[in-house]
């Protein structure tokens, strides 16, 4: 279970606290932003929590994991025989959570035509089911939305409805990368220790001096969620009563960051180029490397597409040769074809195998005759 409360005592953390305490007594709609797996769904829920609608529902709605169509049944229910397999009328989220709130993860990664049925409701309240070619009824909900993306950019580039973004944006709430509050880095750990230490029934290791101090030093592209996975794999696989520095996995040991004059952020490097590094050099493979953290949206479909280009630039686009060197079996070839066409990250061959094409003949050997002149 995820913890109920921020856990912290940075600045940051204290800060969000109050801001949290500020929007939990209105009913003002919400926007909370910040990279994937800092926290974004726990500032939610206290909102919930603390709110005079803490005693309906709180819905949670992923945006990024339904299609267009998937997603508009989600929110809004369907009538029976609206599809094939509807076989009975079906409440959407919005009604289940009537008097309560809905919690719309992933706001970023709407397609337009749902943008402009999200902003309808949320301008009357009405709902009308999929199939339906009236108003079936009109709710009282709260909207809290999320997303990892920069909305302001999103609008600029027309991907996001502006007319959307301010009806959301009444309360913006911005949870801060865990890089951003590496005093609150101790706290956590022994937070998730404790935690996985009674859920596993195991006896609750030590953490040694010298792995605090790297897992202080790494800047934790995953967040919150990054760390607290690392916990778990290192409380289920600990053989002895204290946790060293050699039972950290490879991805923390690898990372140092990047010293940066003055009063910076730590840098570190993008994590697609070293999911990359670790399927090609390490031998790892896609499925566990790069699609499990992906479904668990500790990456974004930016890094998933950096990380398939970066591939197809290296077999000149042949997508059976990038199968092979992701290190997935060759029968594989159509899941992954088709686990990319779904979440949009499907690039055509075409350009990669151009741009081979042109650095080849830039490296083909001059005619002899021009070589003799230039000797």
């Amino acid at each position: 279970m995820q913890p109920t409360r921020l856990v912290g005592a940075s600045p940051a953390i204290i800060t969000l606290q109050e801001e949290i305490h500020y929007a939990a007594k209105c009913d003002a709609k919400v926007l909370v932003t910040g990279e994937s797996g800092a926290g974004k769904e726990i500032v939610a829920r206290l909102i919930h929590a603390s709110s005079a609608r803490s005693r309906s529902q709180l819905v949670t709605v992923n945006c990024a994991a339904l299609t267009e169509t998937l997603l508009e049944t989600e929110l809004f229910g369907h009538v029976r025989g609206s599809f094939t397999g509807a076989y009975r009328d079906r409440l959407g989220a919005f009604e289940q959570a009537h008097r309560g709130t809905v919690f719309m993860d992933e706001i970023g990664e709407t397609s337009p035509r749902m943008q402009g049925l999200l902003l309808r409701f949320l301008e009357t309240g009405e709902i009308q089911r999929v199939g339906s070619d009236q108003v079936q009824t009109r709710v009282d909900v709260r909207v809290i939305a999320a997303t990892n993306r920069v909305l302001v950019d999103s609008v600029a580039n027309k991907t996001f409805r502006e007319d959307l973004y301010y009806r959301l944006n009444v309360i913006h709430l911005r949870v801060p990368a865990l890089r951003e509050r590496l005093e609150d880095i101790p706290v956590l750990l022994e937070f998730f220790i404790d935690q996985f230490s009674r859920q596993y029934q195991v006896e609750r290791p030590a953490l040694s001096v010298e792995a605090l101090q790297t897992l202080t030093a790494h800047a934790w592209p995953g967040n919150v969620r990054e760390l607290k996975n690392v916990v778990e794999r290192l409380v289920v696989r600990g053989r002895s009563g204290e946790i060293g520095r050699d039972d950290l996995p490879l991805e923390v040991l690898r990372s140092a960051p990047v010293a940066q004059p003055g009063p910076t952020t730590p840098a570190t490097r993008p994590a697609a180029d070293v999911l990359f590094e670790r399927m090609v050099n390490g031998g790892e493979s896609f499925w566990s490397c790069v699609y499990a953290p992906f479904m668990a949206r500790d990456l974004t479909r930016d890094d998933l597409r950096t990380i398939v280009r970066k591939g197809l630039e290296r077999t000149s686009g042949n997508y059976k040769v990038l199968v092979e060197l992701f290190n997935m079996p060759a029968d594989d070839y159509k899941r992954f074809l088709g686990f990319l066409r779904k979440y949009q990250c499907h690039m055509p061959f075409q350009q990669f195998r151009s741009a081979a094409t042109s650095r080849d003949a830039g490296r083909q050997p001059a005619p002899p005759g021009r070589m003799a002149a230039s000797a």
